[in-house]
């Protein structure tokens, strides 16, 4: 409703911002359209792109080349703000290197402002039809307002009549072919799915515990280290490891994907391991997934100093 509020004073997001719309459920696209906020949604930049983890990691597309270029050229710190439950720098997209997050009224709201650093109590996100200001609280939707419209259009019939027909409404779904039987049968030529390692070659007696000698550290992280630096979820750089796999492998760069997508895939997600492009080494000591390789002194990607060391046994 907020963003019926801000098209009625006339208000709009500004042209160099990157909005998008990725819900949950197709059931939030229903319930937008029955109470048509789905309209206001769009004038405002909101449109639906996809579904469920689109916009958070990572799929929500390219920036536009000269914003791409300003930002790297410039070496800017750029933001994003979005309603979901990742905030990792660089996941949204490679180039953001802040991340917040928040309700959805208040994503509409900043991206109204265009700018993360403001204070909607004293300051204001636009100018309406009149050039007047226009703070959040002129637009921010009434609680009871809120709930009459809930009320009238979320009912248990929408989730039934969705979930319903989960099995059958994906028509292109029900026509791929499928092998039948008890066991998986694995395909090398997958590059979403692959058979894991983990008891290829596993004995029935336990081995006893190696001792660890003269190993060398492969890379030297500080104390903000996340879960998705050392296992990014987002897309797939095409400079970077797991981009090189897939295109030896046939995969086209418009079809890399995400991590998160391909996680059903060893080679590709231990390609992917401290793929984070904001990976700060400080064996290095700038930004990307890179390491110096001790013996050596050479500066590879993490996965192939790796490599090289379990080459060399050490």
């Amino acid at each position: 409703m907020i963003a019926k509020n801000a098209v009625e004073k006339g208000l709009s997001t500004p042209a160099y911002l990157k909005t998008s719309l990725s819900p949950g459920s197709g059931v939030v696209t229903k319930y937008l359209e029955i109470s048509e906020v789905d309209k206001y949604l769009d004038q405002l930049g909101f449109t639906t792109a996809g579904y469920g983890c689109m916009t958070c990691i990572g799929n929500s597309g390219d920036l536009p080349e000269a914003i791409h270029k300003l930002v790297v050229d410039e070496d800017l710190v750029v933001s994003s703000v979005l309603s979901g439950n990742r905030n990792f720098e660089g996941r949204v997209h490679p180039l953001t290197r802040a991340n917040y997050l928040a309700s959805p009224p208040l994503v509409v709201a900043y991206a109204l402002a265009g700018r993360c650093d403001i204070d909607f109590e004293t300051e204001s996100i636009g100018k309406d039809k009149d050039g007047n200001d226009v703070f959040l609280r002129d637009i921010w939707p009434a609680r009871a307002d809120v709930e009459k419209v809930v009320q009238s259009v979320i009912t248990p019939t929408l989730f039934k009549e969705f979930y319903g027909n989960t099995m059958t409404r994906n028509k292109r779904w029900n026509e791929l072919e499928a092998p039948q039987g008890e066991l998986f049968q694995w395909s090398e030529e997958s590059t979403y799915i692959h058979h894991p390692p983990f008891f290829q070659g596993m004995s029935k007696d336990v081995k006893p515990v190696q001792g660890i000698k003269d190993a060398h550290v492969l890379a030297l992280f500080g104390d903000s280290i996340t879960t998705d630096h050392i296992s990014p979820a987002g897309n797939i750089a095409k400079n970077s490891v797991a981009a090189k796999f897939l295109t030896s492998r046939g995969v086209d760069a418009k079809e890399f994907n995400s991590y998160g997508s391909r996680r059903g895939n060893d080679q590709v997600m231990a390609r992917g391991t401290f793929a984070n492009v904001r990976l700060i080494n400080k064996m290095i000591g700038k930004t990307g997934p890179m390491t110096v390789h001790v013996p050596s002194g050479e500066t590879l990607p993490i996965f192939e100093a790796a490599e090289k060391y379990m080459e060399a046994g050490s």
